[in-house]
């Protein structure tokens, strides 16, 4: 919407929205080529993407000043470039990799005779072999394995590029079965996993903040042929403003089938990418390649509150003088967001799956929904209770 007016112009400038996604501008703005003298630490450029040798890695990040100079690159190459890194042999050995994996496989087998696990934020429930929160299971089954599999240079220093140190590891690990189908395209957490409707209320800038926030990754657990459906990228996608509402768009999702680029790994190998990237997991049209991922979701430190507080207490304390209140709606929800977690995650997502959507029911909506059938405390605090449980590990 063009307009002389001043306060319109900063509110068009602030609040985003689905109609702002034109596909037109989309184009231009990754009408761009990846150019290797941009990125002189790249072994090559591939499908406008660079590419990274892990042995060169480990050999440069032993001087300090070669080391800021590579993870200045991969910064660049995340906020303003292509999107995405990849480096083969990120493990030089691959024997981490395939302890963690015997580890997964019996995680799996216990999952599919209990009738458990499994689900996907963006694919059919039930196609793709999965395992929530796999970092601590792993560190809590095998300390040995998680030792040496998180022991590896790469992964550190590219989560440092992005995050800077403190940084927080979650893992979550998926296999794409013979005859899996691909996941719709998408970006990622966080406000990948909202709908256009919530985060239509949060600013421009929160939607610029949130991919600095979190940097995602995938390591190869077993050699990905391009048939077997390794992840499919659009590169320089994160640069667009309202993306986080035009992935969702049909036209966008056409555009991104006939134009994104799909790169083989080979065991060992990871990409890491910014999780704004336009990006789905492939099609795995094999017979017989059982294609695992470690999908790493690696959060910077300062996603934090300052003091830690027990929000399902002050909600239980809470809910009677509101229930009892006659304060208006409006003035109830701001009582509630600031008592009640309004945010899905954390969570444990064996326990908490997400219901009609793709994030599970906050405390805050909880709160809200018991206020609004007139719960009694007693219901309430078990309900409380129950949904505090569930998010445990």
């Amino acid at each position: 919407m063009k307009t002389d007016n001043v306060t319109q112009q900063r509110s068009n400038r602030v609040w985003l929205t689905p109609e702002m996604c034109e596909l037109e501008d989309f184009k231009k703005g990754i009408d761009r080529v990846t150019k290797p003298e941009d990125y002189p630490f790249a072994a090559e450029i591939a499908c406008n993407v660079p590419i990274y040798d892990g042995d060169a890695v480990r050999k440069a990040t032993k001087d300090p000043e070669l080391r800021k100079a590579l993870l200045a690159e991969w910064a660049e190459v995340m906020l303003d470039g292509p999107g995405i890194v990849v480096f083969k042999k990120a493990f030089a050995n691959t024997a981490p990799i395939d302890a963690a994996t015997q580890v997964f496989f019996d995680m799996i087998a216990e999952q599919k005779a209990e009738g458990t696990g499994g689900g996907d934020h963006f694919a059919k429930p039930g196609a793709n072999d999965r395992i929530w929160n796999a970092l601590e299971k792993l560190a809590l089954r095998n300390p040995v394995a998680f030792a040496n599999y998180y022991a590896n240079e790469v992964i550190a220093l590219v989560s440092e590029s992005w995050l800077g140190p403190c940084y927080q590891v979650t893992s979550q690990l998926n296999v794409v079965n013979p005859g899996g189908q691909a996941q719709s395209v998408h970006r990622d957490y966080h406000m990948g996993f909202q709908t256009s409707k919530e985060i239509q209320r949060f600013p421009a800038h929160a939607h610029r903040l949130s991919p600095v926030l979190t940097l995602q990754g995938a390591v190869a657990h077993v050699d990905m042929p391009e048939e077997s459906g390794p992840t499919l990228y659009l590169p320089y996608s994160q640069s667009f403003g309202p993306g986080f509402f035009a992935w969702r768009k049909p036209e966008f999702k056409e555009f991104f089938n006939s134009n994104y680029v799909q790169l083989p790994l080979a065991k060992g190998d990871a990409a890491f990418f910014n999780p704004a990237l336009f990006h789905a997991a492939g099609t795995n049209r094999t017979k017989d390649v059982k294609r695992m991922a470690n999908l790493l979701q690696v959060s910077s430190a300062y996603g934090r509150a300052m003091e830690a507080m027990d929000r399902a207490r002050m909600s239980q304390s809470l809910y009677p003088v509101l229930a009892a209140t006659r304060l208006d709606q409006q003035s109830i929800e701001n009582v509630v967001a600031a008592c009640a977690e309004g945010y899905a995650f954390p969570t444990n997502l064996d326990r908490d799956p997400p219901i009609g959507g793709l994030a599970p029911q906050t405390q805050a909506q909880l709160m809200l929904k018991a206020l609004a059938e007139k719960w009694d405390t007693t219901k309430f605090n078990e309900a409380l209770k129950n949904h505090s449980i569930r998010r445990l590990t």
